[in-house]
């Protein structure tokens, strides 16, 4: 049960009525929404309805608003409807519509706050993307967390989501992966070797070395490069997403699809004829771009993507002048495969480092499905590591950074997830090692982690206590909720039927903080009002001696439970039975 659709459509019809009175039939009404009060004391819902409408229609919208409050007022399920300020207008609810508003959430259980709007709709999310040449890193780690939690919303919101990851398995980039890995191939073999300078020089390179060593024994140092290169990079690309495989299985982040770069190479000539024949390709030259030359411009006539005809700053370059394709060549043939695979939407999850692609892929977009397909771009703010306040040091494995592995072999990945989503993601994030361990309200996945273990703590010791009493979701959903008058209580149904509606707000907007910072709110106001029983005896959940009223406080804690475990879900973050 969505309160906030639901009341939308009543806002909607009494407004309509009036308008109708008015002569005013068949306006616009789709700027009309209805939202929670800046002020919980204002009541349940609040209106903008006649603040948008009343200049249009050329009307006070304090006379509007007191128009649709009156027919608002007949309505069953309103308890009060009151003008306030310029024209808004705050709704009270009845008592008996947030019992059942409360009684639907507990009836739907683990579907509560799922949403229809994606309607199934294919959606791709690629995220982390990450080059092949060795571990992830701490900059991975936003993105991956960021992709894979915003894939979990869009799949609660209705979307039908692919997980992506795109291997950059072909270019130099490679190829200097097989010279750093036949190195530590001939260290395994027992040669002392010295890394030049350009080739990997991680520790994470031995074990590819070590296998090709008992693969090939001494036989690819007999053979030119030309020979032993292919080889040794597909064993340690092969090797290399392997690792990098199991280090997003300990962030708890999972795939669907694996997509090489390397299979696009016969797709690439036949994507370009397809732009051609649509008026997008054509030979010319580039004027040079202002400041720093990107590292495809090159000064002569070339084969060109016409970018600026679909929203880009320039054209760019398909082909290079060794007659080989540039990288965003790959992109065009990657994105065509995308399209061909039925996507209607494309997310792409990037660092911050990426701004540059955002249009470039947008116009690609436009140009290969002629504007059907939407193609949007969220960046990654970089985050900085810190160990009480001092910045952390380089990872030793690693040679030049801190590892993926090394964060959440620290401190673990709930608290690695949690926190890499407690700030949007344009944002820069400062993560310290010692404050996500704390046990404390500053620590937010803490706090939330031990709302949920708080939960359940509460309905076993009621269970203790009260051997008789049903907890089921049956019996839980069938109690008299209209005994939850205590303003804690109220407060806290309130924030229960938020859910649905932050859902929504947050697929939309491609925002999932948003349910972080929902859960940590929730939490806060449930501890809150357990604290208060601890004052007055008369508010806490169990209470032997007033079973019906305890089982309507324990159908709220079996609520609070349900919306906890259902938004961690989204994060990709555990919620404990049991927290020491």
């Amino acid at each position: 049960m969505n309160i906030f659709r639901d009341f939308t459509a009543r806002v909607t019809s009494a407004v309509e009525v009036v308008l109708a009175a008015g002569g005013h039939a068949g306006t616009d009404l789709s700027r009309i929404v209805v939202e929670p009060p800046r002020d919980a004391a204002h009541g349940d819902l609040a209106t903008n309805a006649a603040m948008v409408l009343a200049k249009p229609l050329g009307m006070k919208p304090r006379d509007l608003a007191e128009a649709v409050a009156g027919r608002l007022r007949d309505d069953e399920d309103v308890a009060g409807a009151e003008v306030a300020g310029p024209g808004f207008i705050n709704i009270t609810l009845a008592a008996a519509y947030r019992a059942r508003a409360l009684k639907a959430l507990i009836e739907a259980g683990a579907s509560y706050g799922r949403s229809p709007i994606g309607a199934g709709r294919p959606v791709n999310v690629e995220y982390v993307s990450a080059n092949p040449t060795g571990p992830m890193h701490v900059g991975h780690c936003r993105g991956a967390v960021v992709g894979d939690a915003l894939a979990n919303l869009l799949g609660a919101a209705g979307f039908a989501v692919t997980k992506e990851y795109y291997i950059n398995d072909a270019g130099g980039q490679v190829d200097v992966l097989a010279r750093s890995a036949f190195l530590r191939y001939r260290e395994a073999l027992g040669e002392t070797i010295t890394i030049p300078e350009g080739l990997y020089p991680g520790d994470y390179l031995k074990p590819v070395g070590a296998a090709l060593a008992e693969r090939f024994g001494a036989s690819l140092l007999s053979q030119d490069e030309a020979e032993w290169l292919p080889v040794v990079r597909k064993t340690a690309i092969d090797m290399m997403m392997a690792m990098i495989r199991d280090d997003l299985a300990l962030l708890n982040v999972h795939h669907d699809v694996f997509f090489s770069e390397a299979s696009l190479g016969s797709r690439i000539p036949s994507t370009i004829e397809d732009l051609t024949a649509r008026g997008f390709v054509y030979r010319g030259t580039l004027p040079p771009p202002k400041g720093q030359l990107p590292e495809d411009w090159e000064d002569r006539e070339q084969l060109l993507f016409r970018a600026t005809d679909v929203g880009d700053d320039i054209d760019r370059p398909l082909m290079k002048s060794d007659g080989s394709y540039t990288y965003f060549a790959g992109d065009v043939a990657y994105m065509k495969d995308k399209v061909d695979r039925g996507f209607e939407r494309l997310i792409y999850v990037l660092g911050a480092d990426h701004g540059g692609y955002v249009k470039r892929l947008q116009a690609l977009g436009r140009a290969l499905s002629g504007g059907a397909v939407s193609v949007e771009v969220l960046l990654c703010q970089l985050v900085k590591l810190f160990r009480a306040g001092e910045p952390v040091r380089m990872s030793k494995r690693s040679g030049d950074f801190v590892t993926l592995r090394d964060v959440v072999e620290e401190v673990g990945r709930d608290a690695v997830r949690f926190m890499m989503l407690y700030r949007k993601s344009d944002a820069p994030l400062d993560f310290d090692f010692q404050k996500v361990t704390e046990q404390s309200k500053d620590n937010p996945v803490f706090y939330v982690q031990y709302g949920h273990a708080r939960a359940a703590s509460i309905l076993r010791n009621a269970a203790a206590e009260m051997p008789g009493i049903n907890l089921s979701a049956e019996s839980l959903a069938a109690a008299d909720l209209s005994l939850l008058d205590d303003s804690g209580e109220q407060g806290l149904q309130r924030r229960l039927a938020e859910y649905p509606r932050i859902i929504e707000g947050a697929a939309e907007a491609h925002e999932p903080h948003r349910i972080a910072f929902y859960l940590y709110e929730l939490a806060a106001e449930f501890h809150q009002q357990w604290n208060r029983g601890k004052d007055m005896p008369q508010l806490r959940f169990i209470n032997p001696e007033q079973p019906a009223s305890t089982l309507a406080r324990l159908a709220l804690v079996h609520a609070i439970k349900l919306v906890l475990s259902s938004g961690l879900d989204v994060l990709g973050v555990s919620a404990p039975e049991e927290m020491r």
